[in-house]
């Protein structure tokens, strides 16, 4: 009984330090860790939820950007951060759905164990893109060159394991075809080859890729969403082509905080993101760059979270692929 009675008093008096915490909180800075370099585009989305995340919670909200091994270094620094809701993550697809598989036993941190989920934020779409020189004007008519040509395609990506690389590997095994892999360190020198023509194909993202498309220098054929993008639709979505129904590479960003983070922050924070998201401005700026909003409950980022990995986790299998 005595100890039964200690237990209680115990539960009591942590429920009400975190009650006392819910209240207080935030009373210093938070800050939002990205895990690319200034000036990308999950870079541009922390800045802005950022700075009008500051005046709803009346505190500054920082990013500090920790670039480095496929978001690994961003990731595994806030897994291991004080669960306060002062450490908040700005990662991606591949740092919370791809890097389980990719890196399987090396991984410093597991996403859904060592992070907890605050809300899916926006997602990208990607763009098939093809050289001005390629002979094909649709994604049915590149199926087809890729099926008839004499020797197989040379196609570019971001990096191996990237979205854009994986993406790239479902369309093969559903075309049944056979391309040439070409990794890049990043996306900006993956463009910049398809654009002189040493690559002819790429699974791009839009924002990055689009004005490039505009201006004539490489060539959209269609979008990778599930349906056709507001931000792009004049495209035609790679799914309503016939044989490729099922077909999805959807890039998104998406906040989390350390393990353990208390319940009421969590909440605090989804609710505020929630009504950024829905501020005309903020939206108006994200479809011009190319993004479409998303939000909702930490619950829907988890089953997000899960759904890719298990997707991708099939493809990076199956298409042997390996970060040595």
């Amino acid at each position: 009984m005595k100890i039964a009675l200690i237990r209680a008093a115990c539960a009591l008096s942590l429920a009400m330090a975190g009650l006392a915490f819910a209240g207080d909180y935030p009373d210093k800075p938070i800050r939002i860790v990205v895990p690319y370099p200034p000036g990308g585009a999950s870079d541009t989305v922390s800045r802005l939820i950022g700075q009008q995340l500051s005046q709803r919670l009346k505190q500054p909200v920082v990013v500090e950007n920790k670039p480095g091994a496929t978001e690994q270094i961003a990731a595994s620094f806030v897994a291991k951060a004080n669960p306060d809701g002062y450490t908040i993550l700005l990662a991606s697809t591949a740092g919370l759905s791809v890097n389980p598989t990719l890196y399987k036993g090396r991984l410093a941190y597991d996403p859904e164990k060592d992070l907890a989920p605050i809300m899916l934020a926006v997602t990208l779409p990607s763009v098939v893109m093809v050289h001005p020189s390629m002979p094909v004007n649709s994604f049915d008519e590149l199926t087809a060159f890729a099926r008839t040509s004499a020797t197989p395609i040379n196609y570019a990506s971001s990096g191996a394991g990237n979205p854009s690389h994986l993406g790239m590997e479902l369309y093969k095994r559903a075309a049944s075809i056979d391309m040439t892999h070409v990794p890049y360190k990043g996306g900006a020198p993956a463009l910049q080859d398809l654009m002189s023509g040493q690559v002819s194909v790429m699974m791009a993202i839009g924002p990055e890729s689009m004005p490039m498309a505009k201006a004539g220098r490489m060539k959209a054929l269609a979008v990778t969403t599930a349906k056709r993008s507001p931000a792009y639709p004049g495209l035609p979505a790679v799914s309503e082509t016939k044989g490729f129904a099922n077909f999805e590479l959807l890039h998104w960003f998406a906040l989390l905080a350390p393990a353990r983070t208390p319940d009421t922050v969590i909440a605090l924070l989804n609710r505020n993101v929630n009504d950024i998201l829905k501020d005309p401005e903020v939206k108006n700026k994200l479809l011009e760059m190319g993004m479409e909003l998303e939000g909702g409950s930490p619950q829907r980022l988890a089953e997000t979270i899960k759904r890719d990995r298990l997707k991708w986790e099939k493809v990076i299998i199956e298409s042997n692929i390996r970060i040595d």
